[in-house]
């Protein structure tokens, strides 16, 4: 079982070490206050421009709940923007020294094109927290390659944007991150949903997310403890990178690896052949754990039934495992959390420390 949510112990802002084509000092960016400002961005698609309901109530939360004060920029809510113009966004609000930390309306499908015009100086010599997920794990990435820890979670119309509440477990993983740091114990969710409204009709946001009954975490592999770096994120976008040759570590050993996929639902061919490319680079070999997400099994392109929903989750599960079988024997890995595409959504550290119990079956990480 998981540990018990909440702060277990204080960890200092020190350095931690990630290859990214050589040995690099991680650093923790400063956390939040109460009353600071952070920058709302849309580094991939403009969505919050067609869809502004889910947004305007996540930026609500943001204020009236975590008294934070969001401030757009200009292609925040514009659809179509240039890959310059919104890596001029992420400039400005890395180098604004007023604002604290940075946030994603919502992912994508192109933000690979914006990390070709970002300014690697500027970002280093301005750390500030980062928080995306799905399209966004090119961002994560691209800040792990300087040095900079982000958060693998937290997107505004998504996390910030759920119906009627947040769900207490991403309330309560997000608060840990922004404002509290030191070490957190995740927790396996009693319940969860896959399923998804329509975003343009207000209906959808005065009832809550139909849940299913949690089906908890699954344990594989050598039973040990692994303290390491956290690297991954949305699997498909990470195939993209490892195509492009974009921030791809050189050496990932002892490292906690981590993905999941997305609501295009990948085939489970799909996710054995992406995860058959990374064990052909030894990168599975390398690692000291393997964290896998709880597969998003319904979309509205395929709204599957409880059998549909099964079999899409047990044939990912036999991917996955078939790849680490062929290409690390014995690996640690965990499938079934909830950290991506699926809610509740638990805040991972990426480029951060995460220590995976496989004895105990805890997963701890260090915001």
């Amino acid at each position: 079982m998981g540990t018990s949510t909440g702060r277990i112990s204080s960890v200092g802002d020190g350095a931690i070490g990630l290859a990214c084509g050589h040995m690099r000092s991680m650093e923790y960016p400063a956390r939040l206050s109460p009353g600071d400002r952070v920058a709302i961005v849309s580094p991939s698609s403009g969505l919050p421009e067609i869809l502004p309901l889910p947004f305007e109530l996540g930026l609500k939360r943001l204020k009236d709940d975590f008294g934070l004060i969001p401030v757009e920029y200009p292609t925040t809510r514009r659809m179509g923007s240039s890959p310059t113009d919104r890596a001029a966004d992420i400039h400005a609000a890395f180098a604004d020294p007023a604002i604290k930390a940075v946030i994603s309306s919502i992912g994508g499908d192109d933000q690979i094109t914006v990390l070709p015009h970002l300014d690697a100086e500027l970002l280093r010599a301005n750390p500030k927290p980062f928080y995306g997920f799905s399209d966004c794990t090119s961002l994560l990435a691209y800040l792990a390659d300087l040095g900079i820890v982000g958060y693998h979670g937290g997107a505004v119309m998504t996390a910030f944007g759920r119906p009627v509440s947040m769900h207490p477990l991403t309330e309560a993983s997000l608060r840990a991150a922004m404002f509290d740091g030191g070490r957190y114990g995740l927790r396996e969710s009693g319940d969860f949903s896959d399923m998804g409204r329509d975003w343009a009709d207000r209906a959808t946001f005065d009832e809550a997310p139909q849940m299913l009954p949690g089906t908890g975490w699954e344990w594989h592999g050598d039973r040990r403890v692994v303290t390491g770096t956290s690297w991954g994120g949305c699997l498909e976008v990470m195939a993209w990178m490892l195509m492009a040759d974009r921030c791809i570590p050189a050496d990932v050993t002892g490292a906690i690896l981590f993905f999941e996929t997305s609501e295009e639902m990948p085939t489970a061919t799909e996710v054995y052949r992406i995860l058959r490319s990374i064990g052909e680079r030894g990168m599975l070999a390398e690692a000291g754990a393997l964290l896998f997400g709880r597969p998003k099994a319904w979309s509205f392109d395929n709204q599957t039934d409880e059998a549909g929903r099964d079999a899409f989750v047990s044939e990912q599960r036999d991917a996955v495992l078939r790849a680490v079988g062929e290409y690390a024997p014995g690996l640690p890995v965990v499938l079934g959390i909830d950290i991506g595409h699926t809610d509740p959504q638990l805040i991972l550290p990426y480029g951060g420390q995460i220590t995976v119990d496989s004895v105990e079956r805890s997963i701890v990480v260090a915001y």
